[in-house]
């Protein structure tokens, strides 16, 4: 089910925003949040988030005060415990389930940001990066910001087995200031990647 009080321009490209609920505001993770989500829209671009609290209220309050479209996606578990959506959202997607909500927030975007989360945070670049490496679904931006995941990735590749490519899928920044600049980067210069077929050998 869809509530839209501001139809989305269909050319305007859309990037999904993920992050941790429990962001309080004022803090510096809600702080980076609303910067992203600011500068996101100041740039022309419709935010998608997971509709709820902390680093999705942040980047959605921020989007919405730079006059962009703002997306967010509820969820009857959710609604059943209470949870409403935050109020800058102009256009709500309903889902019955966790799992509906995550695909459409991994397949809806045109670009992907991460900011600080946790395991839904974790769950979402998860699938994002699966579905980027087998080719199931088309090349998009995908940028982490800041130093937890460039962490992550570091002690990730260190250990799994994955291919120098595979990295590839992902661009590390260290700003919230910075992800915009990323994003012309990509769209003018999309990277050629190999795609991971099927259940390749890996040699570490």
């Amino acid at each position: 089910m869809t509530h839209n009080d501001n139809p989305l321009n269909p050319d305007r490209k859309v990037v999904a925003v993920y992050g941790s609920a429990g962001v309080l505001p004022g803090s510096p993770d809600w702080e980076i949040a609303h910067c992203v989500g600011r500068t996101l829209a100041e740039a022309g671009y419709a935010l998608l988030s997971g509709g709820y609290s902390g680093v999705m209220e942040a980047a959605s309050r921020g989007a919405a005060e730079a006059g962009g479209h703002v997306m967010g996606s509820a969820v009857g578990l959710f609604n059943s415990r209470g949870l409403r959506p935050n109020s800058y959202i102009s256009e709500l997607v309903s889902f019955d389930t966790l799992r509906d909500r995550l695909f459409f927030l991994v397949q809806r975007p045109d670009a992907f940001v991460a900011l600080r989360g946790g395991v839904g945070t974790l769950s979402e670049i998860s699938l994002v990066w699966s579905l980027l490496q087998v080719g199931e679904m088309s090349a998009r931006p995908f940028i982490l910001v800041g130093p937890m995941w460039r962490r992550f990735v570091e002690a990730f590749a260190e250990q799994a087995a994955i291919s120098p490519a595979d990295l590839r899928w992902l661009t590390l920044v260290d700003t919230p200031e910075e992800v915009v600049p990323a994003l012309a980067t990509w769209w003018q210069s999309p990277p050629d990647i190999p795609l991971r077929i099927g259940d390749e050998s890996f040699q570490p």
